[in-house]
């Protein structure tokens, strides 16, 4: 059993929906990124996907894409977020799972990233641009270092995709809310939840969770209404932004503002008595 595997079952047995968040390593800056970690942490996610910056994310919307550029712009490199990594472990047990493309780690080099990865305390992968059908030798080296490979469907995955995704997928399926890029509006027609109704229907050996386009506490509940839970990205990389971009706030008003979003998007506003 995995760090993940235990989360899914101790959420499952609660009756609550997971929560995963999304940062980019390096952004808005460097030495922000292990407190940021440390605020989501506290504000309630279930788990990190911690980003890979990559000059050519191609399933990224502008949020996203800015804030690799940034994170590239200051240097950081797949080291850099290793050690953030390993950092961040030795102080919390919250699955870690990294986010990226596959262009940098064949440049690393399959193996020893997956050796890598696993020694900074990485619970698992998410590659949006790895086809199962080619995810072979990273699937082999993934297992032998105890990571999990996370898939992704979308609303124009056929049945038997669906099936495959999740034959070959560990720790969870990964369903795309739309047919576009991290950030975009979602679409509230029947079809959306049709489609994540329809894929719960064949996902049999994974959880499924939900992701992009999610802002609010009541999106999150919309569309997990057939899922496990639910991912959030752009909408953070977005409230980091503002709240960094804001020279009156100090860190620690940032890093509260942080961890009282996660805390929202998780629980909703609580009402005021």
């Amino acid at each position: 059993m995995s760090r993940l595997d235990d989360t899914f079952d101790a959420l499952q047995a609660r009756g609550e929906k997971a929560m995963g968040l999304f940062l980019t390593d390096g952004f808005p800056q460097p030495d922000a990124t292990g407190p940021l970690l440390h605020a989501l942490d506290r504000g309630g996610v279930d788990f990190i996907e911690l980003g890979m910056p990559f000059s050519d994310p191609l399933a990224e919307g502008r949020p996203i894409q800015k804030a690799s550029a940034r994170a590239l712009e200051h240097g950081v490199t797949m080291a850099d977020t290793f050690r953030r990594a390993e950092t961040f472990r030795q102080d919390s047990d919250t699955p870690l799972l990294l986010m990226g493309y596959v262009n940098p780690i064949l440049r690393y080099g399959v193996e020893s990233f997956c050796r890598d990865a696993a020694a900074a305390g990485v619970d698992g992968l998410i590659l949006p641009d790895l086809p199962p059908e080619e995810s072979a030798p990273l699937r082999a080296a993934a297992d032998t270092q105890g990571l999990d490979l996370v898939f992704l469907i979308a609303p124009n995955s056929s049945d038997e995709r669906i099936r495959a995704v999740d034959e070959q997928a560990t720790g969870f399926v990964y369903a795309v809310s739309v047919t576009g890029l991290t950030g975009s509006d979602l679409d509230h027609a029947p079809t959306v939840q049709e489609y994540l109704q329809h894929a719960q229907s064949l996902v049999e050996q994974n959880p499924l969770l939900v992701g992009f386009g999610i802002k609010s506490h009541a999106d999150a509940m919309r569309l997990s209404r057939h899922t496990d839970g639910f991912i959030v990205g752009s909408a953070l990389i977005n409230k980091a932004a503002a709240l960094w971009d804001n020279a009156s706030l100090s860190e620690a008003d940032r890093l509260d503002a942080v961890a009282q979003f996660a805390r929202q998007l998780k629980q909703g506003t609580p009402t005021v008595a």
